[in-house]
């Protein structure tokens, strides 16, 4: 690791405008899930063929990335909210993995990051997948095993940091990834 010292002062102060440190709390938590639902519906509104197979298929909603690790340890900052919808696979056809689509925030105490200009706040990225699993599976067992077996490229990379429950929100805030469990 790198400490402060040794990055050239141009780039730190960069890196220190695009990054909030402010502490994410279960608030914030609760309204990255209300901007998520808001995000999933418009999708089904938009893609009526993926809302027949999968309006009642979602399985959580996590909070992954850069943005969990520092809702863990509360030193990494954040740059954008990575948000990953994970739906139970339809028999039919899997959730299109290709999707990915961004909101803003909105005003926060995270405030913007300087490069997201036409956002007020700061930017949430949101991914799907669908996992082999039934909707009434425990997310939490399903989620972790989908990481421990990294057989994707998607799964491989949220491993690599943290993943936090934000939906449903009875799981709200608990941290999925990384676990003791082997």
């Amino acid at each position: 690791m790198v400490s402060a010292s040794k990055i050239p002062r141009v780039e730190q102060s960069n890196l220190m405008a695009d990054r909030s440190y402010e502490r994410i709390s279960k608030v914030d938590l609760r309204r990255l899930a209300r901007i998520a639902d808001e995000e999933r519906n418009d999708l089904f509104a938009r893609r009526p063929d993926w809302r027949l197979l999968y309006r009642r298929r979602l399985l959580c909603t996590v909070l992954h990335g850069q943005s969990a690790l520092h809702y863990c340890n509360g030193t990494s900052g954040i740059d954008q909210f990575d948000v990953c919808l994970f739906f139970a696979a339809h028999a039919e056809a899997p959730f299109p993995h290709h999707w990915s689509s961004y909101r803003d925030f909105g005003k926060s105490k995270f405030g913007r990051r300087n490069a997201d200009r036409g956002y007020t706040g700061r930017r949430v990225h949101f991914t799907g997948r669908s996992l082999a699993c039934r909707p009434s599976d425990d997310p939490i067992a399903v989620l972790q095993a989908y990481l421990r077996a990294g057989r994707s490229p998607t799964a491989r990379h949220i491993r690599d940091g943290a993943a936090v429950l934000i939906a449903p929100e009875s799981y709200l805030g608990y941290v999925a990834w990384p676990t003791l469990v082997a």
